[in-house]
């Protein structure tokens, strides 16, 4: 009798994006999240992204094989998502390797794996734009299908801030009412520049 897998948490719940294959990627909101992400959406085959510096989600990559655009678009994310984001860093060093490679031990803080083995470093320049995918405002790399909403990249507005100009944008660029929570809950936190 086979056993059947535990059921899947709700991506949604999480932090998510569709790539302009329609690939779903799956990250951490928070150290809490980065635990439930690795246990309820990791596979042995997927591919995993991290910032080389702390402080970032693990983005997981839904497919046994991404396609490059597919790894461009999720270090893009995983970059923006980041603690190097609010540092003002124009280019971020984001880490690429398989599920299999992580590992955790008890003395690992929560919200950190290590990952045995060679993993392949890409440089990303960090910025976004805001899209609807699935009913849902997402914040996503610029080579998106969708109709962009907003331009997004580092600069000097608090989230809050950033928030309220990008609904002014959309409500006079698209006549589409859009709130700020849902704004605030798909950008990066702080240090946003809006166009």
């Amino acid at each position: 009798m086979l056993k059947r897998k535990k059921p899947m948490k709700d991506y949604r719940n999480c932090r998510w994006f569709f790539t302009s294959n329609n690939v779903l990627v799956v990250g951490g909101k928070s150290d809490k999240q980065n635990e439930i992400v690795i246990k309820n959406f990791l596979r042995p085959g997927y591919t995993v992204m991290h910032t080389s510096a702390p402080g970032s989600s693990f983005m997981i990559i839904q497919s046994n094989k991404p396609t490059k655009k597919d790894l461009d678009e999720t270090a893009v994310v995983c970059a923006c998502f980041s603690q190097q984001w609010k540092e003002d860093r124009k280019k971020v060093d984001v880490d690429i390797f398989k599920g299999e490679q992580i590992y955790k031990t008890k003395l690992m803080k929560k919200g950190t794996f290590g990952v045995k083995g060679k993993k392949k470093t890409v440089k990303v320049k960090p910025e976004l734009v805001l899209v609807i995918q699935k009913g849902k405002l997402r914040a996503v790399p610029s080579g998106t299908k969708e109709k962009k909403l907003s331009m997004i990249k580092q600069g000097k507005l608090t989230k809050e801030q950033a928030a309220e100009k990008i609904a002014k944008i959309i409500k006079d660029k698209f006549d589409f009412p859009v709130s700020k929570d849902e704004i605030m809950q798909a950008i990066p936190s702080d240090k946003i520049g809006v166009k």
